[in-house]
């Protein structure tokens, strides 16, 4: 396979199509996505990791997805499963190599899924808690505390700068909706929109950095290099709608598995907490399940059931998911 900076070196036109990963597990009850890395001239103001990513090859790669499941083979020694095509990436600058006169790169995303494994080189790829970088979108313990400590007020900042009453009134219906403010409910599938938002209004690193301005004060979740968040926003809420119609979650979890263990992985995508019975009972009632009639040493209390994903659900209804509404309280 040719190296990325050969791929690179044979773009003609200026433009280079990437293929970039974001790779999700659980583990420890939070939803792990999976980080190479970076190429020093690809680093972002010393951000040194970001998601598996490498060049399309014309030549050696008969399609995206093959080219990216060889990128991520290569740099991680992991053998994707599931994956499905996300967005494709395309705005300027995305890569920092691009204002030193470096090709254009539009990068085609994807979300793989992946029970996690190890890596061949923790040094250079490593698990890491999505929360991380989305500190405000973990509500299983309640409304985050950055919402009100500092999010919050620097919207409020944000809107008052606006000029004209209408422009005031439109930031200010944006936020509510997508953070959930002024008694509006908060919808757990809009990461993307709460980023951009926050993007928009200067409120992240990456923001900032754009701006040329010093992005290092800022509290609002740690960056990764080039616009790997803003990709990461993508596979998040694409994957917190999926779960509910579409038996994705099982593609994270064990062959067999507790129904409290399933549980708590559906929480650690959604980022709420569900009811137990009304949980076990949308779980029995769309047959997403059977038992296996063994016992679970290993749950520190009382031995728990096993239970086995029914692939046969697949073919008895077109949507079958874990439809258990995401409630969180309304904020003011």
């Amino acid at each position: 396979m040719k190296t990325p900076e050969a791929i690179r070196a044979g773009a003609v036109t200026g433009v280079v199509i990437e293929l970039s990963a974001a790779i999700v597990a659980v583990a420890d009850e939070a939803p792990q996505i999976l980080l190479v890395r970076a190429p020093a001239g690809a680093q972002t103001a010393g951000h040194q990791m970001g998601l598996p990513c490498g060049p399309f090859d014309p030549a050696g790669h008969r399609t995206f997805e093959e080219g990216l499941r060889s990128w991520v083979r290569e740099q991680t020694d992991l053998h994707l499963g599931y994956a499905e095509q996300l967005y494709t990436f395309g705005d300027r600058f995305r890569d920092p190599q691009e204002r030193v006169g470096g090709p254009r790169p539009i990068s085609v995303g994807y979300v793989a899924l992946l029970r996690q494994t190890d890596v061949k080189n923790p040094a250079e790829a490593t698990w890491v808690d999505c929360y991380r970088y989305f500190p405000w979108e973990d509500w299983r313990d309640g409304a985050p505390p950055i919402l009100d400590a500092v999010i919050g007020p620097q919207l409020n900042q944000w809107i008052n700068e606006a000029g004209a009453k209408p422009d005031k009134q439109r930031r200010r219906e944006r936020v509510n909706l997508a953070f959930g403010f002024g008694g509006t409910a908060w919808d757990n599938e809009r990461v993307l929109d709460r980023y951009e938002l926050l993007y928009e209004a200067g409120l992240v690193f990456e923001s900032a950095l754009d701006r040329g301005k010093e992005g290092g004060e800022l509290r609002t979740g740690a960056a990764l290099t080039k616009d790997h968040r803003r990709i990461l926003a993508t596979a998040m809420g694409r994957l917190r709608a999926k779960i509910k119609y579409r038996p994705v979650i099982f593609e994270l979890m064990a062959p067999t598995f507790t129904l409290f263990q399933l549980q708590r992985a559906v929480e650690a995508l959604s980022g709420a907490r569900l009811h137990k019975q009304n949980f076990r009972r949308l779980v029995a009632h769309e047959g997403l399940v059977e038992a296996t009639g063994q016992i679970s040493p290993q749950t520190g209390g009382r031995p728990a059931e096993l239970f086995r994903f029914r692939r046969e659900v697949v073919h008895e209804r077109p949507a079958p998911g874990v439809r258990v509404p995401v409630r969180v309280k309304k904020r003011t």
